[in-house]
């Protein structure tokens, strides 16, 4: 269970904004007795994520804490949503990556203070395409999504389609340019991906058995490049004739 907790009306905002991300989530404003409410939230595992002052939060904390084997995420935001930090169980409790898909949501600052070495995000670009889409409305596309979010075409793994785009010749021409190896995968792999998308299309799905092919593409190859579980940074986007996703997962 997530438990949002915010102590502001501008904490309450932000944490409206992150239940649309989370709608599984519960908001608990200004609870009452507060460190009671929270420390037993803590005890039980709940991941948490506290608007308000760090320093707040350990002082709650701090009577309950155990190891970073035992205790669950915690994530820190300030008010204004600038700022996301994983305050504790960053590795072994994954708040440094649940912190990352926080920081993506909103759009803000991921504020990483453990090792480095530990977060190496692996980016992959899906796309999809009417049958001889031309070369150029697929690199405005793609350079589009990674302008989206700061991205280059050098942060790019791989270029990943359904496999009866296998032989699209201007896919193919794309990750040549890039320098990208470009993969396709049959319906039955992508299929596993599809509670992890954004949307989905029953006219994809009647057409190409799949529901969303640049967003499965993507998250099944990111999956695949790390053995770890993927997630979306840029949900599809479209022109007139294609589609573009990026996923992202963390080399460990």
């Amino acid at each position: 269970m997530i438990r949002i907790v915010a102590l502001t009306p501008a904490g309450e905002q932000l944490g409206r904004r992150l239940l649309r991300h989370w709608p599984e989530a519960v908001l608990d404003y200004k609870p009452k007795p507060f460190a009671k409410v929270v420390q037993t939230a803590f005890r039980q595992g709940e991941h948490l994520v506290f608007i308000c002052a760090t320093g707040i939060v350990m002082r709650t904390l701090a009577p309950v804490m155990q190891d970073k084997h035992q205790d669950p995420p915690v994530l820190v935001l300030d008010e204004l949503g600038k700022f996301v930090i994983p305050l504790l169980s960053g590795h072994e409790g994954g708040a440094n990556d649940w912190g990352a898909q926080v920081a993506d949501g909103l759009g803000a600052q991921l504020v990483m203070t453990t090792a480095k070495m530990y977060l190496n995000p692996v980016y992959t670009l899906g796309m999809g395409c009417e049958r001889g889409c031309p070369l150029e409305y697929l690199e405005e596309l793609m350079l589009e999504g990674l302008s989206q979010k700061g991205l280059t075409p050098s942060d790019i793994h791989s270029l990943n389609s359904i496999d009866i785009k296998a032989d699209e010749e201007n896919l193919i021409a794309l990750a040549e340019k890039y320098g990208w190896r470009f993969q396709t995968f049959s319906a039955a792999q992508l299929t596993p991906m599809a509670s992890l998308l954004s949307t989905r299309s029953d006219y994809i799905f009647n057409t190409v058995g799949v529901y969303g092919v640049a967003e499965s593409a993507a998250l099944l190859a990111a999956k695949l490049a790390t053995n770890s579980p993927p997630e979306l940074v840029l949900n599809k986007i479209k022109n007139g004739k294609a589609t573009v996703s990026i996923a992202r997962t963390f080399k460990r």
